[in-house]
């Protein structure tokens, strides 16, 4: 017995040292921490403008606080089962406390750009929230990340979804409003 707790001692110690020594672990006592600060970053005024002539409706450069990351843009299909189809452009942004929102601007309908975000799931509306002068109506349960789905007076749609709190989801609404507006077709600077 003395033998076994004398190899499992040792076999502590040394898990102990190699974690710290390469920094594969630490103790948080607090729970686990985000930095906000890593992961990638991208030029999204420079990526939507890139997109701009591939879309078949107006984009907007949102103009969201500068201590906001932009970490991802593309551009999707949005292929509902009523036949329309519909494009969309999304950005992705971490907050300075590390969470998350996605964009998506399209032209798609409101049921499209739900089915595409939520899948094969069934998401009830929770009500209706208006900011900026923009109607938006949120999905989602309680305990999930919400979904709002509103239309811009060009008629582009927009969802968002993500960690972030509702002052966030309300900042990027603004931000979207407040953004510039690309014309149709608008080619990138040269």
């Amino acid at each position: 017995m003395r033998d076994m707790l004398f190899a499992i001692g040792v076999l502590v110690v040394v898990v102990v040292v190699f974690g710290g020594l390469t920094r594969g672990c630490s103790f948080s006592p607090g729970g686990p921490t985000v930095d906000p600060g890593a992961g990638p970053v991208v030029d999204a005024p420079a990526q939507l403008r890139a997109l701009a002539p591939g879309v078949p409706f107006a984009l907007r450069i949102p103009a969201v606080p500068p201590d906001w990351r932009s970490n991802s843009t593309g551009q999707d299909l949005v292929d509902p089962t009523d036949g329309t189809s519909g494009r969309a452009v999304r950005v992705g942004y971490v907050t300075p406390e590390g969470r998350y929102l996605r964009l998506l601007q399209s032209n798609a309908s409101e049921e499209a750009l739900l089915a595409v975000e939520a899948g094969a799931t069934v998401v009830p509306a929770q009500g209706v929230v208006d900011v900026a002068g923009v109607r938006f109506v949120v999905y989602g349960a309680p305990d999930e990340e919400p979904i709002w789905i509103g239309q811009l007076p060009s008629g582009v749609r927009v969802l968002i979804t993500g960690s972030g709190t509702e002052a966030e989801f309300r900042t990027l609404v603004g931000a979207v409003v407040a953004g510039e507006e690309l014309p149709v077709g608008t080619a990138p600077p040269r």
